[in-house]
């Protein structure tokens, strides 16, 4: 059974009504980057930092709140797969885990998880978090941070990403800008025998590194395209 990688970026989220962080100024709701989303802002301005993710973190909550066609698309997948599967993605949501994925990786972190800054520990966290919780690991206070990598610091998992991209026979990008990177440099990775699909509402600054492009809905789109490819592997098992 071939392999599938997949890597999915804000669009499949938005069509859910998660906001997207970056605006076309380069700005997080209204934040500068440098303020919010690096290790010297937290230091600076820790309460900015603490409330600007409690905010996010409130926002999963919301009832009306859920997965779309496209993350239970990608969970149906994997649940029936029979090769390797592994789903990277860059969104900080909960909604690929909602949808039922389990072999997932969050690539840069989890809004609904904290950190300790000092013994790394990594524990669920739901509600709002400031200075003045402790780490159960430690004890000490004022360490926990939001479990979201910054710029500046290192994506997660990159080991076990860069191995299964190796390895890859499919690759499919789903609503991402293709301006992030390491994420960005994901398809250049694969192996040259590797179909290469990307769906998007609009070309993007990788479009030309993909052998497929599908323009529209990833919530349209994805349910199809899953669809197709579970048709044709079956197909050839049965040749």
């Amino acid at each position: 059974m071939p392999n599938i990688v997949v890597l999915t970026g804000a669009g499949i989220s938005a069509e859910s009504g998660i906001r997207t962080f970056r605006d076309g100024g380069g700005l997080w709701e209204n934040h500068r980057i440098e303020d919010v989303a690096t290790p010297e802002g937290f230091h600076r301005n820790p309460r900015l930092v603490y409330e600007f993710y409690n905010q996010r973190r409130r926002q999963l909550k919301d009832p009306n709140l859920k997965p779309n066609a496209a993350h239970l698309a990608l969970a149906e997948l994997e649940a029936r797969w029979t090769g390797e599967f592994l789903l990277v993605t860059q969104n900080v949501d909960d909604l690929h885990q909602r949808a039922g994925s389990k072999k997932l990786i969050s690539l840069h972190g989890e809004l609904r998880k904290a950190r300790c800054t000092g013994c790394h520990q990594v524990v669920e966290w739901d509600g709002d978090l400031d200075e003045s919780h402790d780490c159960a690991q430690c004890g000490y206070l004022g360490q926990l941070r939001p479990h979201i990598v910054w710029f500046g610091e290192m994506p997660l998992s990159m080991g076990r990403i860069g191995m299964a991209l190796e390895n890859a026979d499919y690759f499919l990008a789903v609503g991402t800008s293709g301006q992030v990177y390491p994420a960005a440099g994901f398809v250049a990775s694969v192996p040259e025998h590797c179909k290469k699909t990307e769906i998007n509402l609009n070309p993007t600054d990788i479009s030309n590194a993909f052998d497929e492009h599908l323009t529209g809905p990833a919530s349209e789109q994805l349910p199809r395209w899953a669809k197709a490819l579970l048709e044709t592997i079956t197909k050839i098992k049965t040749d």
